[in-house]
């Protein structure tokens, strides 16, 4: 288990805002990490919707298609409005990967809850 220090941000003491990243696969681990970093007096951003669990909004393969690129783009408004990101679980996919090169592209911080798995995220 990875441990999380409590930060707040230099302006005016405002708590950190983290966003949390990873295959929805690791849900589990990222409710987790949730409450892992609200303990630690952070604010925290992760993905609303798992495309792997059965769910009526996203029953029908067409609207599924539509939908990705969707929230794709509204987890890439999460990265940008964090302050740092949490990379959640011991695999790095295309999507995860992809998330992290934009973080970095934006200078934010990249945590990983497995640091063994930082490497392959490079």
């Amino acid at each position: 288990m990875y441990d999380p220090v409590c930060a707040c941000t230099e302006e005016a003491d405002e708590p950190t805002i983290v966003v949390l990243c990873g295959s929805t696969r690791f849900m589990d681990a990222m409710v987790e990490a949730n409450v892992q970093e609200t303990a630690a007096g952070r604010i925290v951003l992760a993905p609303g919707c798992d495309l792997k669990t059965p769910h009526p909004l996203w029953a029908d393969p067409a609207y599924v298609e539509a939908l990705k690129p969707r929230l794709d783009a509204l987890h890439r408004a999460k990265i940008r409005l964090a302050h740092e990101v949490l990379v959640v679980g011991d695999y790095i996919g295309d999507s995860t990967r992809a998330e992290i090169e934009y973080a970095r592209q934006l200078g934010k911080p990249v945590r990983y809850t497995h640091p063994a798995v930082e490497e392959s995220a490079k």
